[in-house]
């Protein structure tokens, strides 16, 4: 027999086996159990259209591709999802793999259908624009219609899973891309949405292809532990039970299978090998009220003693996603830890399917499943209030740093909670207060005791924020700020300052140039001005500052560019001599000064201009000044330049007990600050080098400083270098 023939066979079997289980019968026989007859016959109607549109294509596997929508339809089903959402799943793929329009959907199936339909298509590929740009921007347009309709969400982590569940038919390659992108994006989203058994699921198969031999050994450990424990299992169940009804509260007390995902997170962020992890053995507890909960409590704290430490009262004050449990820590016989979540069923409907409870049968409308709905549509609206406006890869990435799935919970001097990410510091707190007060956020108190701003935060603690009228953002606080819009609000100011820098800089290079060449600034208000700006693809003037002021283009070139054709070759001014620069020592983040030499007021000087970091100030007889005078600018320190500046002081001297003590004092004498002190190995002999890396005003305060240096007893020699 022909190895086609083998396939062909192999896929006929595949696809009967596929048909049993994710067909439109099947399907329509779980609808039964809470559709009524009407309903179920629309969602018939959509996989006939669907069945017809897709028809001839297969999915990598080889089956019919009509079947991967019934799969992601029946795993919303078994969600209890509505009819509209069923039939958008079934289409999910219709307007990205098949010549059907939009308009088509909403005229054959409604506007709801069509718009969800939409929402879940990527966008078209389009020239020029990267693969990992596609995506961004099929994410943003995702999370957009989000913002309109959630179930748009419920489809997408639906398709993903049935994705994951199949995803062996891929390459390797493509299992791994798909695997990470879903453990970095779509997990912890079903984890904001309070999803969780699609969460786990989602978790559990993207590790299993993207670390396959760790998962087995994790797998297979896991089950042999989960297997010797079953014994203390039931006596804690048994336990337990009959306590809570001897106090007259009925619940259902269960042991939790673990998640293999967050068995290995568990060891990997704590360091702890499995027969740690697996000590901990959980249960859930779910009850008919909140008050029971809290008795429940009390019970099982009666039976075992309680782990100091270990209580969290996520009812009082309930998760980000709307998830709400009591969660205690216990010593069971033995010495085993066992972890217990106390629940409503209500709570324990919510926790589990989170957004999709309000679309569930029986549940209603209750506040309780409108609640995570509410939250989701809350950090949706955050997501784009602070990355609306960003590059679709920046926005993708703003809502990675944001999908923080542990969090602490703090107090305002006035009572009132915060709920913010784990590490999350007092500059965190500050924005999430008002923008205002984190852009003047000067130092903070921390249960009155004043704390640096790196500070991470512990829940219950109180946060009071210290601001100054002047102060600013510090570029230094994105390395440890934890929220998107902390993150967010502090990259806006610093670019916005820059560009402010950028255009005043840039005013004064091309008013400069114009004054070598004799040309009236007044030039940047006539024709030749708007003709120059059209073909350099630039909105305005101050556009053509910012650019000069970055360094991305020459203030003499573009002056050239303003004179008349008569003139343009002409000297740049009679005495041959080019105007210079001022320096102010304000010029912020558009002018930087060379490492290389250290420039400080009073040094003769030279500026190169650098793309992206504006001009560049050195020395002139640095070694980096000598090379392309094209490149270069003439400067000079302006005489009201202000601010310190950095230089580099060699010290020899005879190594003594105190020594370092006695140079320290003698700087600070000076009014001198030290940014950095070096001490090599000695220079032979009792000779010791040390290098001191100062901020000083000027050449002046610098003379002083080293006058003082060379007056201590022992010092042979102090050098600027």
């Amino acid at each position: 027999m022909e190895l086609p023939v083998i396939q062909r066979i192999g896929q006929a079997l595949r696809t009967q086996r596929v048909a049993r289980e994710y067909g439109m019968e099947p399907l329509a026989k779980l609808l039964a159990e809470y559709l009524p007859q009407d309903l179920i016959a629309d969602v018939r109607r959509a996989y006939e259209f669907g069945a017809q549109e897709h028809a001839g294509q297969s999915r990598t596997s080889g089956e019919p591709y009509i079947f991967h929508p019934l799969a992601v339809a029946r795993i919303l089903a078994e969600m209890r999802m509505d009819a509209t959402t069923l039939i958008a799943a079934i289409l999910h793929d219709v307007i990205e793999d098949t010549g059907v329009s939009k308009d088509e959907v909403a005229t054959r199936f409604g506007k709801d259908v069509a718009a969800l339909v939409d929402g879940v298509s990527k966008i078209d590929k389009i020239e020029g624009m990267t693969r990992a740009e596609r995506q961004a921007e099929s994410f943003r347009k995702l999370l957009l219609a989000m913002t309109q309709d959630l179930r748009v969400i419920l489809i997408k982590l639906a398709d993903r899973l049935h994705n994951l569940r199949t995803l062996n038919a891929m390459t390797p390659e493509k299992r791994r891309r798909i695997a990470s992108e879903t453990l970095d994006i779509y997990a912890p989203i079903a984890q904001r949405l309070g999803i969780h058994t699609i969460r786990v699921e989602l978790e559990d198969l993207a590790f299993a292809h993207l670390y396959p031999k760790r998962y087995a050994t994790l797998a297979q450990n896991v089950a042999r532990q989960m297997g010797d424990a079953k014994k203390l299992v039931k006596d804690v169940e048994t336990r337990l039970s009959k306590h809570l009804r001897d106090e007259g509260i009925g619940a259902t007390v269960v042991g939790r299978d673990k998640n293999i995902y967050s068995v290995y997170q568990k060891m990997r962020a704590k360091k702890l090998r499995l027969l740690k992890v697996m000590d901990l053995l959980g249960f859930r507890l779910i009850v008919s009220k909140v008050d029971d909960c809290y008795r429940a409590l009390g019970v099982v704290h009666h039976v075992y003693k309680p782990v100091p430490g270990y209580f969290d009262d996520y009812i009082a004050n309930s998760k980000g996603n709307g998830y709400q449990s009591l969660h205690t820590t216990c010593v069971a016989p033995g010495g085993h830890k066992i972890e217990v979540q106390i629940r409503t069923r209500e709570m324990h409907h919510v926790a589990e399917a989170g957004i999709a409870a309000h679309w569930q049968y029986k549940l209603g409308d209750s506040k309780a499943q409108v609640a995570p709905q509410l939250r989701a549509r809350e950090w949706l609206k955050n997501l784009f209030d602070v990355f609306g406006s960003e590059a679709s890869t920046d926005f993708m990435e703003g809502v990675k740093v944001d999908l923080f799935p542990d969090e602490v919970y703090v107090f305002t001097p006035k009572g009132d909670i915060r709920q913010l990410p784990k590490g999350a510091t007092p500059i965190d707190f500050a924005y999430s207060v008002h923008s205002e007060l984190g852009d003047r956020c000067v130092a903070a108190r921390i249960d009155g005791s004043l704390e640096p701003l790196n500070t991470p935060m512990r829940s219950g603690q109180t946060i009071e924020v210290i601001t100054a009228r002047h102060a600013r953002p510090n570029a230094a606080w994105l390395h440890f700020v934890k929220t998107a819009k902390a993150r967010s609000h502090i990259r806006t100011f610093l670019k916005n300052q820059r560009e402010d820098e950028a255009v005043r800089l840039g005013r004064r290079l091309l008013e400069i140039a114009l004054r070598d060449l004799k040309v009236p600034i007044s030039v940047l208000r006539e024709e030749r001005a708007e003709a120059l700006l059209k073909s350099l693809g630039l909105q305005d003037v101050e556009e053509l500052y910012a650019t000069i002021g970055t360094g991305e283009r020459l203030a003499p070139l573009v002056a050239r560019r303003l004179l008349p054709e008569s003139a343009a070759g002409e000297a740049p001014n009679r005495s041959g001599e080019a105007s210079v620069l001022a320096i102010e020592g304000t010029e912020g983040l558009v002018l930087d000064y060379g490492r290389c030499c250290r420039p400080i007021p009073g040094d003769e000087i030279r500026g190169n201009v650098s793309i992206g970091r504006g001009i560049v100030v050195h020395r002139t007889d640095c070694h980096h000044a000598k090379a392309r005078p094209e490149d270069w600018v003439p400067l000079v320190w302006s005489e009201t330049v202000q601010g310190d500046f950095l230089c580099q002081l060699l010290l020899r001297a005879e190594n003594k007990r105190g020594l370092l003590a006695e140079v320290t004092a003698e700087i600070a004498s000076a009014e001198a600050s030290i940014e950095n002190v070096q001490m090599p190995d000695r220079a032979g002999g009792e000779a010791v080098e040390m290098r001191f890396l100062l901020a000083v005003k000027n050449r002046t305060h610098l003379a002083r400083v080293m006058r003082r240096l060379r007056l201590i007893d022992g010092v042979e020699r102090v050098a600027r270098t």
